[in-house]
């Protein structure tokens, strides 16, 4: 199938290492320039590197810290400035820390809502202007299933990302007569960074060992394993792309099953 993404500019936020990094590859395979952002330079920069000696492509690294004000403009501005204009965008940042309710203060929860909540609405509202102006426009959230089915551990995730599809639900619907799609990809366990982060946590907590927690997270799922980056990455690409010019709103859950419910 062709995505029609040649020629495409994109801005992939998160995307230095993990399940942005993924996407990012995903999309300069398709002939996509893309504008990669990571926290860290160094990081940011290898990972743009990478990307283009294996792709060709045009990729450019923007850091910056998404959970701050004022980055959002930047990111945009510098991608903009290299591209002439942005088509397809992924918002996605790190998740916050493991632990339970009596674990955080009101600092934690408002950094929290900053980095996975506000980090979503700073970007969208930066880049609307130039989404605007193509006639392929298309953003992607990147959430958790964990808004379907909470996650032990994760109440800070498991509150705050739910607003992540409220407000991805309501921009598809007040957007979209003018063409501009919205839609958010719920994944799974997935073998990342920020998945080894936890299950150190876990393992940690419970007095056992990362491969017992990883083995008892897996169980959790048909396949009995987790998935790859590039298995998360594949159902992104086709969502931004004009192949799914059709697809607006939806939540799609990429998590081999573990998410139980009917709906």
């Amino acid at each position: 199938m062709d995505l029609q993404l040649k020629g495409k500019s994109a801005l992939i936020t998160g995307a230095s290492r993990g399940l942005g990094y993924a996407v990012a590859l995903g999309l300069a395979r398709e002939g996509c320039q893309v504008a990669l952002n990571g926290r860290d330079p160094d990081s940011a920069i290898k990972a743009a590197e990478t990307i283009k000696k294996e792709t060709h492509a045009n990729v450019i690294p923007i850091a910056g810290d998404v959970s701050q004000p004022g980055v959002a403009e930047s990111l945009v501005k510098n991608t903009v400035d290299a591209f002439g204009g942005i088509d397809l965008m992924m918002t996605n940042s790190g998740g916050p820390p493991s632990g339970n309710f009596e674990s955080f203060d009101d600092d934690d929860w408002y950094s929290a809502i900053d980095l996975i909540f506000m980090s979503h609405v700073r970007l969208i509202r930066a880049a609307l202007p130039y989404l605007r102006q193509s006639n392929s426009a298309s953003v992607l959230t990147l959430t958790s299933y964990s808004v379907k089915q909470p996650i032990p551990g994760l109440i800070l995730s498991n509150s705050i990302r739910s607003s992540v599809v409220g407000l991805t639900k309501t921009l598809a619907l007040e957007l979209g007569p003018e063409g501009i799609r919205f839609n958010s990809i719920l994944p799974g366990w997935t073998d990342t960074e920020r998945i080894q982060y936890l299950m150190e946590q876990r393992a940690k907590a419970n007095g056992t060992t990362v491969e017992e927690e990883i083995a008892k997270q897996t169980n959790d799922s048909p396949f009995r394993r987790m998935a790859t980056p590039q298995e998360f990455a594949n159902a992104a690409v086709f969502l931004l792309s004009p192949a799914a010019s059709y697809i607006t709103g939806l939540m799609l859950s990429v998590d081999g099953g573990m998410y139980k419910g009917t709906l």
